[in-house]
């Protein structure tokens, strides 16, 4: 896969990674096109939505844009249409489409932190004011703020220890994935980051 602009969310990170895909008049996807920097082999793949116009030393026509997300999810089609696009810029010309993939994968990770374990209503509140709390206390002074943010990770791993452990017990790395709305392997590093074993175990 080329370079190309992605979207992730804090919490979701890379086990929803978004980005607009391209597909082809035949539907099929295309392949990374292959930018030249310099004399030889030098050069860079991109697989980025707005380099597929068509035009000579790029890509082939994209038909249609769709959100993707890395755990294979895939937005609704957004065809173009090339007689309106005409001579533009397809950045320029689409960019409302391409927002629409953004949105589309917005609602995707809504619905998977909506599908995750929930969390109190008391437990959210209290997080919300205190990030809000320190929000402030940063504008005053910014050394308090990030005292209070290393006694926050002190705080993650004293109270997500005994849980990890517990919950490492109880259920498989797919039930707590699924729970956490991450995936496979990065639910086995955060469990075993806050439990303090080996993911590789």
């Amino acid at each position: 896969m080329g370079v190309r602009e992605t979207w992730a969310t804090e919490e979701l990170g890379s086990s929803h990674e978004g980005a607009v895909g391209v597909l082809l008049a035949d539907g099929t996807v295309p392949a990374s096109v292959f930018f030249e920097t310099g004399s030889g082999a030098d050069g860079q793949s991109v697989s980025q939505w707005s380099v597929y116009d068509g035009q000579v030393a790029h890509g082939p026509r994209a038909a249609a844009l769709r959100a993707l997300c890395s755990c294979g999810w895939n937005g609704p089609e957004h065809r173009l249409d090339w007689d309106a696009i005409g001579e533009q810029a397809l950045v320029e010309a689409v960019h409302g489409t391409a927002d629409a993939c953004l949105e589309d994968w917005d609602t995707q990770t809504a619905e998977v932190e909506r599908s995750a374990v929930p969390l109190s209503k008391t437990v959210t509140a209290l997080l919300d004011q205190l990030q809000e709390e320190i929000e402030t206390l940063a504008k005053a002074s910014p050394l308090a703020a990030v005292r209070a943010g290393r006694r926050l990770e002190v705080t993650a791993a004293r109270v997500g220890y005994w849980p990890a452990h517990d919950a490492r017990q109880d259920t498989t790395v797919e039930q707590a994935a699924v729970a956490l709305g991450l995936n496979e392997d990065a639910a086995r590093k955060l469990m075993a980051r806050f439990g303090g074993w080996s993911p590789y175990l």
